[in-house]
């Protein structure tokens, strides 16, 4: 089974490659690809994907990844790592942050992008995160800031 991250690439590579005008062909080329998934996951999807409709060649809307980069939040870090946490635990001015298999590089990706953190940095396995700050108070912060 796909995890989210491996069926966003998909439908990255797909919105990239064709005109899709609708969720029901995303939704079919996914298929084609040995890919099933329901409406409701492909709306999700689209949404979490910040896919746009835009004009193409043909005059006609079809989907279209964003022009430009995404800001990411804590809060909206918060919600992606409500989905798939395990555990959280701090030593010094570091942080161990343990999520569902198949989801760290996802989750160390948008804490590394987080605007304005203190995050020095991250190292992701499969399911563990370390998150290295750059001592010991702004390690407890951001500890209370991801726990909050």
């Amino acid at each position: 089974m796909l995890t989210k991250e491996e069926r966003h690439a998909h439908i990255k590579q797909i919105v990239g490659q064709f005109s899709v005008e609708t969720q029901e062909e995303l939704q079919k080329h996914l298929e084609d690809e040995g890919i099933s998934v329901t409406q409701a996951t492909i709306s999700r999807d689209i949404k979490e994907l910040q896919l746009t409709k835009v004009v193409g060649p043909t005059g006609r809307y079809t989907y279209a990844l964003p022009t430009t980069p995404p800001v990411y939040t804590i809060e909206g870090v918060r919600h992606r790592l409500m989905e798939v946490f395990v555990s959280l635990a701090r030593a010094q001015n570091m942080l161990v942050l343990k999520v569902l298999p198949g989801h760290a590089h996802s989750i160390a990706w948008l804490l590394d992008n987080l605007p304005d953190s203190d995050l020095v940095g991250t190292l992701a396995g499969d399911d563990t995160i370390l998150l290295i700050l750059p001592d010991n108070q702004a390690a407890e912060r951001f500890e209370g800031t991801l726990r909050h």
